[in-house]
C-alpha cells in the first residue's frame, strides 16, 4: 500500500469538494459542530473557494492518497499576524473513515508542516471540536496543543 500526499491540482477539485462535503456533514451533528458548521466551516458553494485557493500563493490545498486514490484532503492558509509574522491557519484536514489509521492524515500533516516552514510560518493553528479525542490526539502527535479555548452559550 502506497500512502502519499501532494499539492492538489485542478483535476482533483471534484474529489476535494466531495470530501469537504462529507467532512462538514460528519462534523455538523457532533458536540460543537452545529455552530462550527455555520461559522468556521467553509461556506457553500465549495467549488469556487477551492478553485481560488489553488491559485493563491498564500493557500495550500493538499490531497492524501492510498495507491493513487484520493481519500483525504487538507487546506491551510497563511495569515499575517499583528507583528508582521505569518502563521498557518489549518482550516480543513479530513480522511475518509475507511482510510484512517494507515498514515494518510500523517502524510497530509507532514505536507502542511513542510509547506508552512518553507513559507516562513511561525506556527500552525487548527480546531478540534470538544470531545473529539481522536482529532485532539492526532494534532498533539504533531506538536499542536491548545493555546485558547472558545466558549459559547446558545440563546436559541
Amino acid at each position: 500500500m502506497d500512502v502519499t500526499a501532494r499539492g492538489a491540482q485542478a483535476e482533483d477539485l471534484p474529489t476535494v469538494v466531495a470530501l469537504a462535503e462529507v467532512a462538514i456533514s460528519e462534523m455538523a451533528p457532533v458536540r460543537g459542530g452545529s455552530i462550527w458548521s455555520r461559522y468556521e466551516a467553509r461556506p457553500e458553494p465549495l467549488g469556487p473557494t477551492f478553485d481560488t485557493q489553488l491559485r493563491d500563493d498564500t493557500s495550500l490545498v493538499a490531497v492524501g492518497s492510498i495507491d493513487e486514490t484520493i481519500v483525504g484532503y487538507a487546506r491551510g492558509r497563511l495569515v499575517e499576524l499583528h507583528d508582521g509574522s505569518t502563521m498557518t491557519a489549518l482550516s480543513d484536514i479530513y480522511v475518509l473513515p475507511g482510510a484512517r489509521g494507515v498514515g494518510v492524515g500523517e502524510c497530509l500533516m507532514d505536507w502542511i508542516v513542510d509547506w508552512s516552514r518553507a513559507a516562513g510560518s511561525i506556527g500552525i493553528d487548527s480546531i478540534a471540536l470538544p470531545g473529539d479525542r481522536n482529532t485532539k490526539n492526532f494534532f498533539e502527535s504533531f506538536g499542536l496543543v491548545a493555546r485558547a479555548i472558545t466558549v459559547h452559550r446558545s440563546l436559541g
